[in-house]
């Protein structure tokens, strides 16, 4: 009988090592996908936020706004609510004589009433007008946020609701 010699050992191979190619190309990849899911994340955010702008704010820059749909807060000045056939039509106040004039489409909210905070979305008729055409009214009952703020929106009177 003849005895075979094994050239086989039995050692464990090392693998070959990495290319520094496709190490490059790996962290490039993984970069990537790290960069795209922040720009996602973040316009996610932004867009998300829905800031408004008080009576006041919202005339002076009411030229800069134009007919841009924004969200419009004041307070209903008592005596200026009228139901229309599509909705109602009020008078929102800011500070001192700041004054605008809203017509909203659509029924205003159960708690709608004078003296009340309120926000508005909708647009200026045109970048001159002091009519605001809005599509949806909200009412701010929140004391939390109203004793957070208590400078931000106040009724005529002086008090805030």
């Amino acid at each position: 009988m003849v005895e075979e010699t094994r050239t086989d050992s039995l050692s464990p191979i090392e693998p070959p090592p990495a290319t520094s190619r496709s190490s490059l190309r790996s962290l490039g990849v993984i970069g990537v996908l790290v960069i795209v899911v922040l720009v996602l994340l973040s316009q996610g955010l932004l867009q998300s936020l829905n800031y408004f702008e008080t009576v006041d704010q919202a005339l002076t820059q009411r030229v800069a706004l134009g007919t841009k749909v924004i969200r419009l807060e004041g307070v209903v000045a008592p005596g200026t609510i009228a139901r229309t056939n599509d909705g109602a039509s009020f008078t929102i106040t800011g500070s001192g004589n700041h004054r605008v004039f809203v017509v909203a489409q659509g029924s205003p909210p159960q708690l709608f009433q004078a003296n009340i905070p309120v926000v508005v979305v909708g647009h200026f008729v045109s970048s001159t007008s002091l009519q605001f055409d809005g599509t949806q009214i909200m009412v701010k009952h929140s004391s939390s946020y109203i004793a957070a703020h208590p400078s931000r929106v106040k009724a005529p009177n002086g008090t805030s609701r």
